[in-house]
């Protein structure tokens, strides 16, 4: 197994053979075959609807997501999906997502979606992505997602077919009796066929696809990305950038043996590919707990006695999680914790440090992003943990810090400690195809072949990969440059923050001066009178000492757990505007 742990073993491994030599399937479902060959008795996946330690599961075998994988597979080629066609999913997280998902991959191109987008919004993508048919949930209590995937499909009469997953297989009586009943009724029609996702999928032939599995690489998943207006990027991704990421999994050190719990949606990179990918490379086992995962109801209190059941290993997480997760008391036996994989964000090292303290469970951070297929970096198992990098670079992946000049043209490649845009080559990366609108892919490459990642950044001596921020949200003060995350930082080490976000808000003179928002530990007794104090004595360079500072009951999320940050910028511009009304006159005090 390569398993490295520093810079010069990643570069053995590099070394040792070309990633295109490597002796690995070309395709997904080669993949998955081959894992079902080697470990066909061992546990795949496993889901539980509700939060409870106790409450019902299900789990499929590597045999059994072999078989229903090719089920779905066929059953979408029956209905007319080629290899060039798309499958929407707009699902949580469940058993049949991911036989769904990988069924889709296999049969033609998936296209996952986040549930808690606008009808526009997912009308939009499933446009972009030329989607003809839809996987989503039948009506279930406490669930939106019917209504809203009827209402999606009445704006886009190009998608044929749907079909509904009924979640109620989930619960056992008497909870499941009393679904029917309040089982909501949808008040949009459309004109799809509309048909039982497990019921057609149980009339699939399953010892064998129906149609060649083309041994060649090709395009095989649309993922969105961007904020939550307007319509999502769609980014491709191909056979070779999933296969890779499953592979770098085994680098970091999963095989076999080991259990992941993933409460991350499906519909995100991290759960797609560093979860469900390295399972498919390495035969693990992955866990999600409940539709929602980490949203889902009772998850951070039971969390840790989720751990404890299910006897995992490794836990995928993000900051505000982790953050989540320190306000619930730890009430289980977490000794089977090797570590948690955290991403997604930066992760302040306040927060580390006092997770690792109260928990003993280590943290690996890392860095990863949809338009190279996900995972860049990670901080080694074995071997030294950077705390504030994202750790080393996985074999394959190069990782270059460049200038730009102001026509986007590089005008030079930066040495160890300098701060750069980072830019990266990896066999996720489809120089020149990365979106599928064209028009999205200017300007996105360096010299044709370097993907230029929006994040500020450098390497050290080590070869360890350190963000200091996006180059868009870099706090720009009368023409001095201030990187939010430094604050967060440094604000993160108050005792009573769970989370610190820092923007920069409009100024007529400086053009933008800091603003930080702040959200409390649960019980924490501060008032914002008390944190700016410690901003002022604390945060040494005064251009970087907010303005403002707030304290909200909680900060605002995306879907996978990072703070959304568009929506402090709205609320400050929101303040801003107010008080400029007010000392005109215009408004009342």
């Amino acid at each position: 197994m390569d398993v490295y742990a520093t810079l010069e073993e990643k570069i053995g491994i590099e070394r040792s053979v070309k990633w295109e030599e490597r002796d690995l399937p070309v395709t997904l479902y080669g993949s998955i075959a081959r894992t079902a060959r080697l470990y066909g008795e061992r546990n795949a996946i496993s889901f539980q609807l509700l939060s409870d330690p106790d409450s019902r599961s299900e789990t499929l075998t590597w045999s059994e997501l072999l078989e229903k994988v090719t089920q779905a597979a066929n059953l979408f080629r029956s209905l007319g999906i080629e290899r060039n066609d798309t499958v929407a999913l707009l699902m949580p997280n469940c058993t049949e997502t991911v036989v769904a998902q990988l069924g889709a991959m296999v049969a033609g191109i998936a296209n996952p979606i986040n549930p808690l987008l606008d009808s526009d919004q997912i009308a939009g993508i499933l446009r972009a992505s030329n989607a003809r048919l839809l996987v989503t949930l039948k009506a279930f209590p406490k669930s939106s997602i019917s209504e809203l995937a009827a209402k999606s499909v009445a704006l886009v009469p190009d998608v044929e077919h749907v079909l509904e997953v009924d979640l109620k297989r989930h619960l056992s009586p008497p909870k499941s009796w009393i679904v029917p009943f309040v089982r909501p009724r949808k008040s949009v029609a459309h004109a799809a066929r509309v048909s039982d996702f497990n019921g057609m999928l149980g009339g699939a032939r399953s010892d064998g696809l129906e149609f060649d599995d083309v041994d060649e690489d090709r395009v095989a998943a649309l993922f969105h990305t961007g904020g939550t207006t307007g319509v999502p990027k769609l980014a491709r991704h191909r056979y070779s950038g999933m296969l890779f990421n499953g592979w770098a999994g085994s680098t970091i050190g999963l095989n076999f043996k080991e259990t992941l719990i993933c409460p991350l949606p499906l519909f995100h990179v991290f759960a797609a590919y560093p979860a469900v990918m390295s399972a498919v490379a390495t035969g693990c086992h992955v866990v999600f707990p409940t539709p929602a995962g980490y949203r889902g109801e009772g998850v951070f209190q039971n969390f840790w006695r989720l751990v404890e059941r299910w006897k995992a290993t490794y836990m995928l997480t993000v900051p505000t999680a982790l953050a989540a997760l320190m306000q619930n008391e730890l009430n289980a036996d977490v000794s089977c914790l090797k570590a948690a994989i955290s991403g997604s964000a930066p992760l302040p090292g306040g927060l580390f440090a006092r997770f690792e303290e109260s928990t003993g469970v280590r943290i690996l951070e890392g860095y990863g992003l949809t338009e190279a297929t996900c995972l860049v970096s990670v901080n080694p198992l074995r071997g030294t943990r950077k705390v504030g990098s994202v750790g080393i670079p996985v074999p394959y992946v190069d990782v270059r810090i460049l200038k730009f000049g102001d026509g986007g043209e590089v005008t030079g490649e930066l040495g160890s400690g300098e701060t750069g845009e980072i830019c990266i080559s990896c066999p996720g990366v489809i120089p020149g195809g990365t979106y599928v609108d064209s028009e999205r892919n200017r300007n996105l490459f360096a010299d044709e072949k370097w993907l230029r990642t929006g994040d500020l950044g450098y390497l050290d001596d080590d070869g360890y990969l350190w963000i200091t921020g996006r180059a868009k949200d870099l706090i720009i003060r009368g023409g001095q440059n201030i990187d939010p995350v430094w604050i967060e930082e440094v604000m993160s080490r108050h005792p009573a923050v769970a989370l610190a976000a820092a923007i920069g808000q409009p100024d007529d003179r400086l053009g933008e001066v800091p603003c930080m928002y702040v959200e409390l530990i649960q019980g924490a007794d501060a008032e914002s009178s008390d944190l700016a104090r410690f901003a002022e004595t604390e945060i040494r360079n005064s251009l970087a000492r907010p303005v403002h500072l707030e304290i909200l009951p909680e900060l605002p999320r995306t879907s996978v757990g990072k703070v959304f940050k568009p929506s402090l910028r709205k609320l400050a511009i929101k303040r801003v505007l107010s008080e400029r009304l007010e000392q005109a006159g215009l408004i009342g005090g």
